[in-house]
C-alpha cells in the first residue's frame, strides 16, 4: 500500500516553524511521508498565524488554490493548523474548504483526525493545553540547509497585551523541562547543525523546577559549545541582569537580543498593557549596552494603536533616534477580534494615518540600520554560512553574531561552515565583505 504523504505551508512567527517540525514527527509515526510537491500530497495544510489581519486574509487566498488539488484529485484532505484554526474555528469549517482544523495544542491527534476526516466528516479539535509542551518529541528539521535550527523551550503566553490573540491561540504559559531541552539541543547538535534557537513567546519568564532562562541558556551553552545559541524572544519587563551577564560569559550565545517596546509613550504603552514604561525600557537598553557594548538590538512596534496622537508618535520616533536600533519589525495597528483592546477601545486612527506613521517609523529605521551598518565597516566577524547569495551564486551569505547578514565572494566554503569575514561595505540590510584567509 502506498505511503500517504503530507505537505505543509508555514506562515507566521519562529514558533510555526517549530510546530510544523512537530507535526511531521507525528505524522511521520503514524505512517505518513512528507513531501513538498502539493500536487502529490494526500494532505494539504496550512500552519498558520493570526497576528494580523493581512496574514488571515493570505490563508484565506491559500484555501482556495488548495482546493483545486482537493476537488481534482479524490480523497485529498485539507487542515487548517495553529493561530487561525484556534481563532476562526467555525468560519474555516462552515467554508466547507477545510476538513481539519486543529489548534497549536491537539497536533498529537492529528493522525486521528485525518482518519476520521477521511471518512467524510470534517474534525475539529482547538481544545488548549495547560500542559502540553510536546517535550518528548523529537521534531523533523525542515531547515533545507541543515544549518539552524528551533527549540520551543515553552509555549502560550500569560501577558494578555491588549491588541494580542496570542493568549486566546496558544493559551496559558507553560514551560518545559530543562532537560528534554538539553536533549533536544544534543540532537541538533548530532545531526551537524551549527545554530539553534530557544524559542518562547516571551523566554524570560521560563520556570520550571526553580531553573529559570539564565540557567537554561547558560546549560544549553555549555552542553553544545562547538553550537551558536539565539533566542527569541524577550520582554523588556522580564530580562534580567543574570541573562545579560550569561549572554557576556559564553562565547557560543550570539549577542543580539529582540526587545519589542511597541510604542514610546506610556500612554499607550499602558493602553496596550505592556508592563513598562519608556524609561524603564531605556534603562534595559543601557544595561544592555553595558554588560556587552557590541550587542544588537532589534525591536517590534505598532503605529497608529487606538487614540494614539500624533505627539505620541513622535515619542515612538524619539525613542528610535535614542536607542538607535539595528533592526526592527513595523507594523500599524490591526484590530483582532476578541482582545480587549477590541472590546474596549475604538479603532479610531485612520488608516491613512496609520500608514503614514509607519511609513515615518520605516524611513527612519532604514537610516538607523544604514548608520548601524556603517560603523561596522572595517570590523571582523565570524559568521555561519547560510548559503549563496540570492543576488548572485558566487557569493556566499550567512549572519554574524549580532545577526546581520554578510555577502562576501568565496567559492572554498559552503553551507555550515564558519568563516571569518572583514566588512569593506554595506547597505542598510546587509554587510558587504571579503573573506579573511
Amino acid at each position: 500500500m502506498k505511503m500517504k504523504s503530507v505537505y505543509i505551508e508555514t506562515y507566521g512567527c519562529q514558533m510555526n516553524v517549530a510546530d510544523t517540525e512537530v507535526v511531521f514527527s507525528i505524522l511521520g509515526a503514524a505512517g505518513y511521508g512528507r513531501t513538498e510537491d502539493i500536487t502529490k500530497a494526500d494532505v494539504i495544510m496550512a500552519n498558520t498565524c493570526s497576528i494580523r489581519d493581512n496574514a488571515e486574509q493570505r490563508i484565506w487566498g491559500r484555501l482556495e488554490q488548495f482546493n483545486i488539488q482537493r476537488k481534482s484529485r479524490k480523497g485529498v484532505l485539507v487542515g487548517i493548523l495553529g493561530c487561525m484554526a484556534e481563532r476562526l474555528k467555525d468560519a474555516l469549517l462552515d467554508s466547507g474548504k477545510v476538513d481539519i482544523v486543529a489548534g497549536p495544542d491537539s497536533y498529537r491527534r492529528l493522525p486521528e483526525l485525518i482518519s476520521a476526516a477521511a471518512e467524510g466528516t470534517p474534525q475539529m479539535d482547538v481544545i488548549l493545553s495547560r500542559e502540553e509542551t510536546y517535550a518528548e518529541i523529537s521534531p523533523v528539521r525542515t531547515d533545507k540547509n541543515g544549518v539552524s535550527a528551533f527549540i520551543s523551550i515553552m509555549r502560550g503566553c500569560n501577558n494578555v497585551c491588549s491588541y494580542c490573540v496570542v493568549p486566546f491561540t496558544r493559551g496559558s504559559e507553560r514551560s518545559r523541562s530543562l532537560s528534554t531541552i538539553v536533549r533536544e539541543a544534543c540532537e541538533c547538535a548530532a545531526q551537524g547543525y551549527k545554530e539553534i534557537t530557544l524559542l518562547g513567546q516571551n523566554v524570560d519568564s521560563y520556570s520550571f523546577e526553580g531553573q529559570d532562562f539564565a540557567d537554561l541558556l547558560g546549560k544549553v551553552a555549555e552542553t553544545v559549545p562547538s553550537v551558536r545559541i539565539r533566542f527569541s524572544t524577550s520582554n523588556p519587563q522580564d530580562i534580567s541582569g543574570k541573562v545579560l551577564d550569561t549572554m557576556a560569559s559564553h562565547p557560543n550565545i550570539c549577542h543580539h537580543i529582540h526587545l519589542p517596546v511597541q510604542s514610546g509613550s506610556d500612554r499607550i504603552l499602558e493602553k496596550m498593557r505592556r508592563r513598562y514604561t519608556r524609561q524603564a525600557y531605556l534603562d534595559k537598553v543601557r544595561a544592555i549596552r553595558e554588560k556587552m557594548p557590541d550587542c544588537a538590538i532589534s525591536t517590534d512596534v505598532i503605529a497608529g494603536f487606538c487614540s494614539e496622537t500624533v505627539e505620541e508618535h513622535e515619542m515612538t520616533l524619539s525613542l528610535f533616534r535614542e536607542v538607535g536600533f539595528d533592526a526592527a519589525y513595523m507594523f500599524y495597528y490591526s484590530e483582532r477580534s476578541g482582545t480587549l483592546a477590541a472590546r474596549k477601545y475604538p479603532d479610531d486612527v485612520p488608516l491613512e494615518e496609520k500608514t503614514r506613521r509607519l511609513e515615518e517609523i520605516i524611513a527612519l529605521q532604514n537610516s538607523l540600520s544604514l548608520e548601524s551598518n556603517r560603523r561596522d565597516v572595517g570590523r571582523r566577524f565570524t559568521v555561519l554560512v547560510e548559503g549563496p547569495s540570492k543576488r548572485d551564486e558566487a557569493d556566499l551569505c550567512g549572519r554574524n553574531p549580532q545577526n546581520k547578514m554578510c555577502v562576501w565572494k568565496d567559492s572554498s566554503h559552503k553551507a555550515g561552515d564558519f568563516v571569518e569575514v572583514e566588512v569593506t561595505d554595506c547597505t542598510q540590510a546587509t554587510l558587504l565583505c571579503r573573506l579573511v584567509e
